[in-house]
């Protein structure tokens, strides 16, 4: 469950710069922002986030549900982060009555920016709020408050 930006055809430590090791948008739900060793390899040696796989061609994937016309399905759909690009997606704890998303504006990401929208716009939704960090990073109690 972990990733390297090392080795074969990889970087070197010594040439890594900040841009690589740091945090991008599109890490969401496929690598974890917490997980990293310290010292010289930190950013260059990631976890998977809980949720995350690889498909056919080795990008990493995050599940997400189908939202269709402001309510949540049940079906999961698998997207790298070039298929996301274009998805307006919710967070896993937007409020729902059934399957109806309720609030007049809901939180969402969309072209790899946060902002809110109207529940009708989603045609996402995160499946977990867990689904960002790592298996071990998700057993940290009150990890949004650290």
């Amino acid at each position: 469950r972990r990733v390297s930006a090392l080795g074969p055809g990889g970087l070197t430590r010594e040439r890594a710069g900040f841009e690589v090791r740091d945090v991008h948008p599109t890490h969401y739900g496929r690598v974890c922002p917490i997980e990293t060793p310290e010292g010289p390899n930190i950013g260059l040696i990631n976890s998977l986030a809980a949720y995350a796989r690889t498909n056919q061609y080795g990008f990493l994937e995050s599940p997400y549900r189908v939202v269709k016309e402001g309510e949540v399905t049940d079906e999961i759909v698998f997207l790298s982060a070039i298929e996301e690009a274009d998805h307006v997606i919710a967070q896993a704890s937007a409020k729902l009555e059934g399957r109806k998303l309720v609030d007049e504006l809901v939180a969402v990401r969309h072209l790899n920016e946060f902002t809110v929208k109207a529940p009708e716009d989603v045609t996402l939704m995160d499946v977990s709020p867990k689904q960002v960090v790592s298996v071990a990073a998700s057993l940290i109690p009150f990890l949004e408050h650290d």
